[in-house]
């Protein structure tokens, strides 16, 4: 069965189709998908299912460009958390808690991004939904309520996949390159608690709490292009450093996101004089800036702080490592080895207490060592992540 798409990756690449299997595991309730929609879809879905499988607790995704802006699984929202992310204090369903702190991972990269969530959409995700700027999203059932608010989304074009949780895809998949067909095994590495068991630091206390925040960060990385670092914290990812060929670049771009998402919960970032009537997205865009002021020129703060109804003090270099110092529990995930101690004395910078990555490096001596002069406890899962 062909399922006919708007159009492969670029308006230009007419016509695109995807060929469903004979008993289809995906419907489309609403609107039209495109070829990256699929994409998106289709990673974000496997996160959010295998968080739920790993932990036992509902799980979400936020998908954008085939890598996953934030994941988590549900937890408590804090008021301070919810008044960082522009929302009152509601009851809202563990599925839609899940997507909350999965989209608040990163509220810059998850702007239009596809949605995953573990559990039968209601209507406290329908409605939280119908307010953000996104592009799908992807479940196993919806409410008959939750599925009317989110098929008048975007003028009626709002794109709902329902998709049967059970499905399981044959154990051989195939790609084609320029005309070669790839085939390989399909990941099935089952990532849980026992995946963190191989300490080799002379720290070796590892909480409950880090071991499952480790796993969500583990099971993000493995529906990330590669290269790719996790940072998360309290069952979320809170910076994702992905698709970078260097490692440490990797590294600071996952460290200086979860930097940005403490302090996006500093109080003077709370207290920012928005002007009124500021949509969401642009006091996220404020927000953003605000917290990069003292890299910007006087023009550019001139410029990029324009929507603020006074000129707020900057947060300190000083005083960010004094809040940052604040939080236990940050993690830290690698997709493969750590080659080199620089990514340990960044991590240690954004107060990372937790590492996991594959070891089997000549520089492990090394790395470990690192972690060991900052109290880190680390682990080796011996598991490499590669997704390309």
């Amino acid at each position: 069965m062909d399922l006919p798409l708007k159009y492969g990756l670029n308006p230009h690449q007419h016509p695109a189709r995807v060929t469903l299997p004979p008993s289809s595991p995906l419907r489309v309730l609403n609107g039209t998908p495109g070829y990256v929609n699929i994409i998106d879809a289709m990673g974000a879905w496997q996160l959010a299912r295998e968080l739920k499988q790993a932990t036992g607790v509902p799980g979400a995704a936020s998908f954008k460009h085939a890598s996953p802006a934030g994941a988590a699984i549900a937890g408590e929202l804090s008021d301070t958390y919810l008044s960082s992310q522009f929302l009152a204090g509601k009851a809202y369903s563990p599925g839609a808690a899940a997507y909350i702190r999965a989209r608040g991972g990163d509220r810059m990269c998850s702007f239009g991004d596809a949605a995953a969530v573990s559990e039968v959409v209601d209507r406290t995700l329908a409605n939280l939904l119908r307010r953000e700027v996104s592009d799908l999203i992807i479940a196993p059932g919806y409410d008959r309520d939750a599925l009317e608010i989110l098929s008048a989304k975007k003028g009626g074009g709002y794109l709902v996949l329902e998709i049967d949780p059970d499905y399981e895809p044959p154990e051989i998949e195939q790609r084609t390159l320029f005309g070669l067909q790839l085939e390989q095994p399909r990941n099935d590495a089952a990532i849980n608690r026992d995946t963190f068991s191989n300490i080799v630091t002379g720290n070796r206390d590892i909480p409950d709490s880090a071991l499952d925040t480790l796993v969500v960060a583990t099971i993000a990385l493995k529906y990330t292009q590669s290269n790719s670092v996790c940072v998360a914290y309290d069952g979320q990812v809170i910076g994702m450093g992905a698709g970078q060929q260097s490692r440490i670049h990797c590294t600071r771009l996952a460290c200086d996101k979860a930097d940005k998402w403490f302090l996006q919960q500093h109080p003077r970032t709370l207290d920012l004089p928005f002007r009124e009537g500021l949509k969401r997205t642009k006091k996220t865009n404020l927000v953003d800036q605000y917290l990069l002021w003292d890299q910007l020129s006087t023009t550019e703060e001139n410029h990029k702080l324009d929507g603020l109804s006074a000129r707020p003090a900057p947060i300190s270099s000083e005083e960010r490592r004094e809040y940052l110092a604040r939080f236990d529990g940050i993690c830290l995930s690698s997709d493969a080895y750590i080659p080199f101690r620089d990514n340990i004395d960044r991590a240690s910078r954004s107060n990372v207490q937790f590492v996991a990555q594959t070891g089997g490096s000549a520089a492990d001596k090394g790395v470990t060592e690192a972690a060991d002069e900052y109290g880190m406890a680390m682990v080796h899962t011996g598991l490499r992540l590669f997704l390309h």
